[in-house]
């Protein structure tokens, strides 16, 4: 019944011939199993069977998007049995696939950040202080990219010391300044009022000519910058909006308060950022208990 249903996938679904080729050999990966563990057929496999394949591919390390394309072959073929009155029911039906694995935001270490942040790492001139805002403001407040672009002249309480960002749906939110962040861009701001005399626009961040700066240019002037401290392949913005909130937490901060700061609608979004903490605490308690 294999070829049959093979055949009718190719006539009646029009797969790719690639396609078809992954549901010969997932269902030949079965057939193998089922014979050689239980000694039965492809076609009466009950579903203890099918679950004892999950698992032994689970304890065999094959990856879930593996394991999920194996099963969804399977359920495909005893549907097709099922349909054809062959079995009575899909044995496969109820088997329960694995999710797909959530990856791990990257981030940088505290001492990562300290050399990033460092004085000799910037050029000592308008556009060197300028990266360097970018790059302390997207560590210090967690902003997206987007809302750092977005940023006006009257967003930035000098006075209070705050910054006012515009999230998503028009969303905004006040997230303090401390104080060397402060001086940091009340120093910024006074330059750029001498360097950029023409200057047109509201937006706070400006190239040298007075305009207003864009996404692409702050991705380049952080992909640099990360270069020059981190060996992960992921060089954006976003790293260190991941930053942000894996050392906030890691240092005591209530994860509700997190939630506010990086203008999450749902405490989902930003309990994955709790990962580094839990390892933290692993870490502390086999370290310190007596039974660990």
């Amino acid at each position: 019944m294999k070829k049959a249903f093979l055949n009718h996938i190719k006539s009646q679904k029009n797969y790719a011939q690639h396609t078809l080729k992954a549901y010969q050999n997932d269902l030949d990966f079965l057939e193998v199993y089922l014979k050689d563990t239980f000694e039965t057929e492809l076609e009466y496999a009950d579903s203890d069977m099918l679950r004892s394949w999950l698992v032994d591919m689970a304890e065999g390390h094959y990856a879930r998007s593996t394991i999920q394309r194996k099963v969804s072959a399977a359920k495909s073929f005893y549907n097709f049995l099922n349909y054809r009155e062959i079995i009575q029911s899909n044995p496969a039906k109820l088997i329960k696939v694995p999710g797909k694995e959530k990856k791990l935001p990257v981030f940088l270490t505290e001492r990562q950040t300290g050399l990033l942040t460092s004085d000799e790492q910037f050029p000592d001139d308008f556009t060197g202080l300028r990266d360097r805002l970018i790059v302390e403001l997207l560590y210090q407040t967690g902003m997206r990219r987007a809302e750092l672009v977005g940023l006006k002249n009257q967003d930035i309480n000098h006075a209070g010391g705050s910054v006012k960002i515009t999230g998503k749906g028009n969303k905004q939110r006040i997230i303090p300044l401390n104080k060397n962040l402060l001086l940091l861009v009340n120093k910024y701001t006074s330059l750029k009022n001498d360097v950029c005399s023409q200057n047109t626009t509201d937006s706070f961040f400006v190239t040298r000519k007075g305009e207003a700066i864009y996404s692409k240019l702050v991705y380049r002037v952080v992909n640099h910058y990360l270069q020059q401290v981190s060996t992960a392949t992921k060089k954006s913005p976003h790293v260190l909006r991941h930053t942000f909130a894996t050392h906030m937490l890691n240092n005591g901060a209530d994860i509700n308060a997190v939630k506010e700061i990086l203008g999450h609608s749902s405490l989902a979004a930003t309990q994955v950022y709790t990962h580094n903490t839990i390892d933290k605490i692993k870490s502390i308690y086999k370290q310190a208990h007596p039974r660990a």
